[in-house]
């Protein structure tokens, strides 16, 4: 009797141990939540409140004043950042200085000619991507240094990216400058307005030119890839411009060239094509020669014929920028603060000690043992096709409580699986995988497939279409398309199996709400980042032509939109134009986490 009460009291002591857990998890969960989404605006205030307003703005680089604080011996090197090169500012302060610059790309063999350059005497030498010449930069410094005689209008500016073997004597010799893309489209504005631009054609060239530079902060939702448009692609597409006034170019052709050469050179995704020529589509049409005409309230086509005139409405702009403005919804600004209060909160925890301090509490390594032992208690037994995978899991965790131990050496992959333990939602995930499978193995063909349970996606629809095919006589499988539709029901609510076809249900919609009542597409709630749709129904139909009235929504494995997540597009129906949603970055997910 006895025995049975200590158990009963161990019983409820881990009862309450799990409950104490669960508090500190889901309380910790809502603390993170909160500071994610407001440390980049507290940072800002107390920079604000500390230093002075200035010192929280965007600065735009004057490089004539970093030019009058060097001389011939003292190299200004310039650290690139994404979207900023300062080759043409650099190029165009010496002919205003009436200086020549000469250019040399390090790289494999480039060294020659920039030692013939170094020995130009009244000209100025530009060192481009010297991180991909690092041997020659000591010679380079040893030159420098012990050359008698150098011509007062010598200068030697660099660029490169930061790099751990960078000669530190030269960095330390240098004066160190860099050129961050403007943050905000008045900013942006500001540094893009030209002496060239004074008509609406480059009104809107430099409204585009900002705002897919700004839509890069957004992440995924701004663009799938980030791309380097810098300050080469403007001036460019205004020599382009220039030349289509003279040649009285159609408004197509103009659309087409900055939409797939000009700007559209630089993307590589189909659907951040899409994207551009929307952009290109929606603000260069006949309808921006229209007096009422905006490219969102607020931000209008300038009725000025001077530069000055320009600037001083750039001046008159918001100094924060609505997501709105470059076609997201306002959701998308609860992503770019939390995307930049993650990586300040990543940076902070990456340069803290990972050892456990000396308290009470149980250390790092006892908890990953307990949940390595949680593991393994919940691990399936091995059964193809699942073998592979549940056996390596049963292996490492195995070793990884033996490591812990001291019985073997902590490898770098075991040092990789105590750091990721205490993040589960893989091994969930797998459990969920693995009720999938066993089921339908075992037992039958499930009435409704858990999308993100396949570790190849892909080859599901395509079995969906083979087998679609080989359902109908006569059909190629060539010419069979996959289409879908959006149901009413949830998981639960599905019975039975289509009669042809497949269901599917666990995607997510980002960018975007649906409106469950008339299965269409509309905008999301205020703070409600991904919907869970209902759901869809896939089937295939013979010789099909898809509906233009319909918007093809992507859909991903995971967050990262790039072409390894990327399994098939869907269409979904809609109230607005199709472009809506493109500029809105409306995707549908397998995985938000």
């Amino acid at each position: 009797m006895k025995k049975n009460n200590n158990l009963n009291f161990l019983k409820i002591k881990r009862d309450i141990r799990d409950v104490y857990h669960l508090f500190l998890c889901i309380l910790y969960l809502v603390i993170v939540t909160l500071i994610i989404t407001i440390v980049n605006s507290l940072l800002l205030k107390y920079i604000t409140d500390t230093m002075g307003e200035k010192y929280a703005e965007g600065v735009v680089l004057d490089l004539e004043k970093t030019w009058e604080e060097s001389d011939p011996r003292t190299p200004l090197i310039c650290f690139l950042s994404m979207g900023s090169d300062p080759t043409d500012s650099i190029i165009a302060l010496g002919k205003r200085l009436k200086t020549e610059t000469c250019c040399v790309s390090m790289g494999q063999g480039q060294g020659i000619h920039a030692r013939k350059l170094l020995h130009l005497a009244a000209c100025w030498a530009l060192l481009q991507n010297c991180h991909l010449g690092l041997d020659f930069l000591d010679e380079l410094m040893d030159t420098v240094i012990e050359t008698e005689t150098v011509h007062e209008s010598f200068r030697l500016w660099m660029t490169t990216d930061i790099h751990k073997q960078f000669p530190i004597t030269l960095l330390q010799m240098s004066i160190k400058f860099t050129n961050e893309p403007p943050q905000g489209l008045r900013a942006g504005l500001k540094r893009t307005y030209t002496g060239e631009c004074q008509n609406g054609n480059d009104a809107k060239l430099t409204f585009l030119h900002s705002t897919v530079q700004e839509r890069r902060k957004f992440g995924s939702l701004g663009w799938n890839i980030p791309y380097e448009f810098n300050q080469a692609d403007f001036n460019a597409t205004v020599q382009l411009l220039i030349q289509c006034m003279f040649n009285f170019c159609i408004n197509l052709t103009v659309c087409y060239m900055i939409g797939e050469i000009q700007y559209g050179g630089r993307v590589t995704d189909d659907f951040d094509k899409r994207l551009m020529n929307t952009f290109v589509k929606v603000w260069f049409s006949e309808n921006t020669f229209s007096p009422e005409f905006s490219f969102y309230k607020g931000y209008s086509i300038p009725k000025a014929t001077m530069v000055d005139q320009y600037l001083q409405y750039i001046q008159s702009l918001p100094p924060y920028d609505t997501p709105e403005v470059f076609g997201l919804h306002p959701n998308a600004d609860i992503t770019y603060q939390s995307k930049v209060s993650k990586d300040v909160l990543d940076t902070i925890l990456s340069i803290q000690p990972k050892d456990s301090s000396g308290g009470g509490g149980e250390t790092r390594e006892a908890v990953v043992a307990r949940l390595a032992d949680d593991m393994l208690e919940k691990l399936p037994a091995d059964y193809v096709p699942f073998k592979r995978v549940i056996s390596l899991v049963r292996s490492t965790l195995t070793d990884l409580k033996l490591a812990i131990d001291g019985t073997i050496v902590m490898s770098e992959n075991l040092r990789d699986a105590l750091d990721c333990i205490t993040l589960g939602f893989w091994f969930t995930e797998l459990l969920e995988r693995n009720h999938q499978f066993y089921k339908w193995i075992f037992e039958s063909q499930p009435n409704c497939f858990w999308m993100a349970g396949f570790f190849n996606p892909q080859g599901f629809l395509t079995a969906v279409r083979q087998e679609i095919t080989r359902a109908n006589k006569g059909w190629a499988l060539d010419s069979v398309v996959l289409c879908n539709e959006v149901t009413k029901w949830m998981k639960d609510d599905i019975t039975s199996p289509p009669s042809e076809g497949v269901y599917v249900y666990g995607l997510y919609l980002e960018g975007a709400g649906w409106d469950r009542r008339n299965m269409r597409l509309t905008e999301s709630k205020p703070k409600v980042l991904f919907e869970i749709m209902p759901v869809i129904r896939i089937y295939a139909e013979h010789n099909t032509v898809k509906d233009p009235r319909l918007y093809s929504c992507p859909v991903y494995k995971k967050s990262s939109r790039t072409d390894l997540n990327y399994i098939a597009a869907m269409d979904l129906k809609t109230r607005q134009p199709p472009e809506h949603w493109v500029l809105r970055g409306v995707a549908l997910l397998c995985d938000v986490k």
